[in-house]
């Protein structure tokens, strides 16, 4: 999980803005501690924090020092220790600095930044959580620090305060990688509705192929799924562009057809010939006997197309509407299509009614009516699958 901090963590050099200001008073302190203070400075602005730290320890070896020296020997200490890669050492000097009570409210929060990077880096997770809860107390806002404390949650197994600090964080958009290490800790924990419910948050905010793939793959591997609802599959992969090999569309395209709907099919194929996918290779005749098939299926539905409607208008169940009104949509007349589809779902006597709402769901989002198209969809409750799928595709109409 440390990749999370590569790009975060860069403020060593930060410490020495404090150590600069305060050596500014030089006439507070005596030459033979001010001297090597000076020097220990010099040095660290050179990258030579061991050197840095051999001068300031050089200052603390003088006698009668005053509070005053005290404190800056601390600071300079701190910034030395920490550049150097002492961080225990770091630590000790800037919390004493610290509790003088004498540090100004912004050397004292770059000081409290340091200590939760350095427990973080000693892989002294609860104190470095700690430490950075209160440096956001004390006015912090640093982005770095809030995936320390992140960071030192996870990597301390306190899940807990991980599903805390980001699921309950409605007021910003929360970072790619902080809702993977949300997604971690419900992983570790078997809590599988955690775990669906931030990939989501995923596909909402960063709606990557990798996080729809695996929540598709999901839905299809979760007991009760039916496989009539294979094409449904492959509407939301085309929805997010993640159809690519022939197998993809020719399978989706059969589908098409052979759930009566040759306008969909139509368009499947003329997808894959337009995007290069379709149409070369080894197997470019049997693609141009598919695309040959379909162009008739959807000239024959054409031609009988009132017929059929007048046919499915008497028949006792309101299948035939839907699929017929579905054909419509992806033929290029949505508002025709959508009206039958509402007609045939209220005739009733539907084999699959959820489906059909599901049908009527996206037929609504082809023809771009996202907020309608949520309300159908929401209404969607089948546990075969279609409920799923539902929900997978407001969020695409969200994303």
């Amino acid at each position: 999980m440390s990749r999370f901090l590569a790009t975060r963590l860069a403020i060593a050099g930060v410490l020495l803005a404090f150590g600069t200001a305060t050596l500014a008073a030089e006439n507070t302190v005596r030459p033979e501690v001010g001297k090597p203070l000076k020097a220990a400075e010099a040095l660290l602005k050179s990258g030579k924090g061991h050197e840095a730290l051999a001068k300031v320890n050089e200052a603390d070896a003088v006698a009668n020092k005053t509070p005053y020296e005290s404190l800056l020997i601390e600071q300079m200490r701190g910034s030395a220790a920490h550049a150097a890669g002492d961080y225990p050492t770091a630590i000790k000097a800037f919390q004493s600095a610290i509790s003088s009570g004498k540090l100004g409210a912004r050397e004292s929060l770059a000081m409290v930044e340091a200590i939760a990077v350095d427990y973080y880096k000693l892989k002294d997770y609860p104190n470095a959580a700690k430490w950075s809860q209160r440096y956001f107390k004390d006015g912090g806002t640093a982005a770095a620090i809030r995936t320390v404390e992140l960071q030192s949650y996870y990597l301390g197994n306190d899940c807990a305060s991980v599903s805390k600090m980001l699921a309950g964080d409605e007021s910003r958009k929360p970072a790619e990688d902080e809702l993977e290490i949300l997604r971690s800790c419900y992983r570790k924990e078997n809590d599988q509705a955690g775990y669906v419910a931030t990939t989501e948050k995923l596909i909402l905010y960063y709606p990557k192929k990798a996080y729809w793939n695996e929540m598709l793959a999901r839905v299809q591997r979760k007991p009760g799924f039916s496989d009539r609802l294979a094409i449904h599959v492959y509407r939301l992969r085309l929805a997010v562009g993640d159809l690519a090999s022939v197998n993809d569309y020719m399978e989706y395209a059969q589908l098409a057809l052979q759930d009566g709907v040759p306008g969909e099919a139509k368009m499947v194929m003329d997808k894959g010939y337009s995007s290069g996918v379709l149409g070369k290779g080894a197997e470019a005749s049997r693609q141009a006997r598919l695309r040959a098939l379909v162009d008739k299926s959807l000239a024959d539905a054409r031609k009988n197309r009132e017929q059929a409607q007048k046919d499915a208008e008497a028949a006792s169940s309101g299948d035939d509407l839907v699929r017929i009104g579905l054909d419509y949509v992806y033929d290029g007349r949505p508002d025709t299509g959508i009206a039958l589809i509402e007609k045939g779902i209220k005739k009733g006597g539907l084999k699959h009614p959820d489906e059909a709402k599901l049908r009527l769901g996206e037929a609504e989002l082809v023809a771009g009516h996202k907020i309608r198209a949520a309300q159908t969809l929401k209404g969607v409750h089948g546990n075969d699958g279609s409920a799923d799928l539902a929900r997978l595709w407001v969020l695409e109409a969200r994303a």
